[in-house]
């Protein structure tokens, strides 16, 4: 009886390393979208950041673009837009960057305004 048990066994030694590495794969790649999930959700969060600091610039009549610079992290520095609008609000324009290869998986974008403030 033991024997029988036995073989069926050693047929199936290492079947889990064999699943293992089929699987391994599928769990890297999730890593990978949760990490990237996790950056877009900075870049959606830091563009209000720094639309929010830009239009305080702006209401004091001073530069918008330094003021939003400010706020960023190095890496969302780079793809900045900071514009203006007529109604004395900024809309902040950031490039979302890819965890993976340096490129950027998109752009986000945030306004704010404030009343103008005597200097």
């Amino acid at each position: 009886m033991v024997e029988p048990m036995r073989r069926r066994f050693l047929g199936e030694r290492g079947q889990a390393t064999v699943e293992l590495v089929g699987v391994l794969p599928l769990v890297v790649l999730l890593g990978f979208a949760v990490w990237q999930a996790a950056v877009a959700g900075q870049a959606l969060w830091m563009a209000g950041a720094a639309a929010r600091a830009a239009a305080r610039a702006e209401a004091l009549g001073a530069d918008p673009a330094p003021a939003a610079r400010a706020v960023l992290t190095p890496r969302l520095e780079d793809g900045l837009r900071v514009r203006t609008r007529d109604d004395g609000g900024v809309r902040v324009t950031l490039r979302i960057p890819a965890v993976v290869g340096g490129g950027s998986v998109g752009t986000t974008t945030a306004g704010a305004r404030f009343a103008p403030q005597a200097g």
